[in-house]
């Protein structure tokens, strides 16, 4: 359910914006993006899961803080990584 260090290395080497970059928006965004998908794809196994729920919804919100700040700061930044993760507004 968790992201391998495997997976997670790439996604930052991916989206980060220098080297040893592991706290940008974009990466934080796009590991936020992995872990919700692995979410979405366990409740279609167990539908009754609604502790792992909650913390779903914990996710997306703290997404969405992180591309709300972004859209604020740098908008064309932010219109790259949505256009890059496939995430629609």
């Amino acid at each position: 359910m968790s992201i391998t260090a495997a997976k997670k290395a790439e996604l930052i080497k991916t989206y980060a914006q220098k080297s040893g970059d592991t706290g940008s928006p974009e990466v934080q965004v796009a590991l936020l993006s992995e872990r919700i998908n692995n979410l979405t794809e366990h409740f279609k196994t167990h539908i009754k899961d609604n502790h792992s729920r909650r913390g779903l919804l914990k996710l997306v919100s703290q997404r969405r803080q992180i591309l709300d700040y972004l859209n604020r700061t740098n908008e064309r930044r932010y219109r790259e990584l949505i256009e890059r993760l496939g995430i629609r507004r």
